[in-house]
């Protein structure tokens, strides 16, 4: 049986340079990270031995005189603030796309409050990235997570809109494409999805044609994951959702040649070559 690791899944430049500070810093001592650093709960698990501590906004709150990391995902200005007030040592490890997105977000809200301008946002309400680009906007942002949401924007009034880094691109193509055909004034609009991200689509269809079966290995709280399992499956009916080798299954394999392993982009490059290596074992 052969068995392929997608050489394009794994983790994207984000959380590489997140884990990577995490690791580094946590040679000098005690460190906490505000929500999972990556939505992956091996590799959570692996950072928790090395020393790193989860912590919620609400623990945050109550440290003084510690280092806290922030993660990829970016942290709203109050975050910085606290941190400040606090005597806390930020490791900053937001993504720079992310920092770039909060930034054009903010001076777009500044630049359009005298002109009525409704800042709006394609993402998933209550994404830790999402929390961070509302914060942007005094928290007046319009969050859209699909079409039944388009009905909270006034369309009388100007729109810019903006995407999660994340989305797929085909379903914020469909939401501009909405928001134009209704729009009774101007609308600008920001195509602020990662490319990593976005390119990964043509690239895991292609993967995924070439094998029998797909293991895609990915944590449950990833939406990044979640969206391309299901990419995978939509032309490979023998595409399994896992996390780990804990997951696999002696049916999974009946009468395959071929296998593929891929995953998210918080998907650590150990946990997919852990799988292969015990279906090694098992030929």
């Amino acid at each position: 049986m052969k068995v392929e690791i997608d050489e394009n899944s794994g983790f994207c430049f984000g959380v590489v340079n997140a884990i990577a500070k995490a690791e580094e810093e946590l040679q000098h001592g005690t460190l906490y990270c505000i929500g999972d650093i990556v939505h992956n709960s091996l590799e959570v698990e692996r950072l928790k031995n090395l020393g790193l501590s989860t912590i919620d906004h609400e623990e945050f709150a109550r440290l003084k005189t510690c280092r806290v990391l922030f993660r990829a995902h970016g942290e709203p200005p109050s975050s910085y603030e606290l941190a400040e007030r606090n005597g806390i040592e930020v490791i900053d490890a937001s993504c720079p796309v992310v920092l770039n997105l909060q930034k054009k977000i903010r001076e777009a809200y500044e630049g359009g409050k005298a002109d009525g301008v409704q800042i709006v946002i394609y993402g998933k309400r209550g994404h830790a990235e999402v929390n961070g680009l509302v914060a942007q906007t005094n928290d007046e942002a319009l969050i859209v997570e699909g079409e039944e949401d388009l009905k909270s924007i006034d369309f009388a009034r100007p729109v810019i809109l903006f995407s999660q880094t994340t989305k797929s691109l085909d379903g914020f193509k469909r939401i501009v494409e909405l928001v134009k055909e209704n729009a009774r004034s101007s609308v600008v609009v920001n195509d602020t999805i990662c490319r990593k991200v976005a390119n990964r689509i043509p690239q895991l269809k292609e993967f995924a044609v070439q094998h029998d079966v797909i293991l895609f290995v990915s944590g449950e709280k990833s939406s990044n994951g979640k969206q391309l399992f299901e990419v995978c499956r939509g032309v490979n009916p023998r595409t399994y959702f896992v996390q780990g080798v804990g997951d696999l299954r002696d049916d999974m394999f009946e009468g395959v040649s071929s296998v593929g392993i891929s995953g998210a982009t918080s998907t650590p490059r150990w946990v997919m070559e852990e799988i292969r290596e015990k279906l090694k074992d098992k030929n």
